[in-house]
C-alpha cells in the first residue's frame, strides 16, 4: 500500500512539473507543435509495448485485461473515443499550452486541477444520475466564490477583451470543460474495455488531428525544422513518456488498489507544486496572493463536495 502513494506522489510531481516544462518549451515553438511532440513520442511508445509483446509473446497483462474486460468496441464507443480524443488531447493541450505561454503555468494548473474536479460532479449528476446532496451544494456555493477569485485575482476588468491577457484567461478556462467532458465521456467507455486500450487509442487519434491542425495552421515546417533541437526533444520525452504513458499508468493501477476519492485527491496538491517549481525556476508568472486564496478555497470546496 505504501508503495501505491509514494508511486502517486512521484505522479503528481510529474504532473506538476509538466507546465513549467511546456513554459520553456514555448519560448522556442508555438503550443500546437509542442502538443504534437508529446504525443508522437506516446504513440510511438504504445506502438513499441505492442510490437514488444507481440514478439515475445508474453501478454500477461493484456491477455487478463482483454480476457475480462475488453469487448469489441461499438460505434458509440468510438465517436466516444473521438470525442475523448478532442476533449482530451488536440483542443485541451491546444488550450492549455496556449494559456501557459501566455499568463504562464501556474495559473492553468491552478484552473485544470481545481475547478474540474466540480464540473465533474455536476455532468456525473446529469449523465450518470449522481445525486446533490447537501454537502455537494455547499461545496458548488463555496466553489463559485472560490472560483471568482481564482480567474479574475479579484479584479473583473481581467476577463475583459481590453485586458492583456484576456486571451490566456479564455483558454485557461477552457481546460476544465474539457478535461470534464474528456472524463465523463472516458467513463461512459471504460467499464467494459480496458483504461490502457482507450488511452492508446485516444493517443492515435489524438495525434492525427494535432498534425492536421498544425498543417492548416502553416506550423508544419516549424514543427519539421525542430526535431534537432535537443531541448525540446528532451520536453517531448518527458511530456510524452513520462506525464503521458507513466503517469496515466500509475493512475490506473492506482484506482484498482485504492478508493478513486482517495486517488483524486492527489490532483489537489499539483497545481501548488506548480507554483512552487516555476518559482524556483523563476518563470514568469501573472499570479498573484489573490489568486492562490481564491485556489485554497476552491480547494475546501472539492473536499466538501467529495466529503461523505
Amino acid at each position: 500500500m505504501l508503495r501505491v502513494y509514494l508511486e502517486l506522489i512521484f505522479m503528481v510531481i510529474i504532473w506538476g512539473f509538466s507546465f513549467v516544462v511546456v513554459d520553456i518549451a514555448v519560448e522556442f515553438i508555438p503550443p500546437l507543435s509542442i502538443a504534437l511532440y508529446r504525443f508522437v513520442i506516446a504513440s510511438c511508445t504504445f506502438l513499441i509495448i505492442d510490437l514488444y509483446f507481440k514478439i515475445k509473446k508474453k501478454k500477461v497483462i493484456h491477455v487478463r485485461e482483454d480476457a475480462i474486460t475488453n469487448k469489441k468496441l461499438s460505434k458509440n464507443d468510438w465517436i466516444l473515443i473521438i470525442l475523448s480524443s478532442f476533449t482530451g488531447v488536440s483542443l485541451f493541450f491546444l488550450a492549455q499550452y496556449s494559456a501557459i505561454e501566455i499568463i504562464g503555468p501556474s495559473l492553468p494548473a491552478l484552473f485544470v486541477c481545481l475547478i474540474t474536479p466540480v464540473i465533474i460532479t455536476i455532468l456525473a449528476s446529469v449523465f450518470f444520475k449522481e445525486k446533490l446532496n447537501t454537502f455537494k451544494i455547499i461545496g458548488f456555493v463555496i466553489a463559485t466564490i472560490g472560483g471568482f477569485l481564482l480567474v479574475t485575482g479579484g479584479d473583473i476588468t481581467t476577463l475583459t477583451p481590453e485586458s492583456p491577457y484576456f486571451i490566456g484567461y479564455l483558454f485557461a478556462l477552457m481546460t476544465p470543460l474539457l478535461w470534464a467532458v474528456y472524463s465523463t465521456a472516458t467513463k461512459k467507455i471504460s467499464k467494459p474495455n480496458s483504461s490502457n486500450t482507450i488511452n492508446k487509442y485516444v493517443a492515435y487519434i489524438g495525434t492525427i488531428e494535432l498534425l492536421i491542425f498544425i498543417i492548416l495552421n502553416g506550423e508544419l515546417m516549424i514543427f519539421i525544422n525542430n526535431f534537432s533541437n535537443f531541448l525540446l526533444f528532451i520536453c517531448a520525452i518527458y511530456l510524452g513518456l513520462g506525464c503521458y504513458v507513466l503517469g496515466y499508468f500509475i493512475w490506473q493501477n492506482s484506482q484498482k488498489i485504492l478508493k478513486s476519492s482517495n486517488v483524486a485527491s492527489f490532483l489537489y496538491i499539483e497545481p501548488f507544486l506548480t507554483l512552487i517549481f516555476s518559482l524556483l525556476l523563476q518563470r514568469s508568472e501573472t499570479i498573484v496572493l489573490v489568486n492562490i486564496l481564491g485556489g485554497i478555497i476552491v480547494l475546501v470546496a472539492v473536499l466538501i463536495i467529495n466529503y461523505k
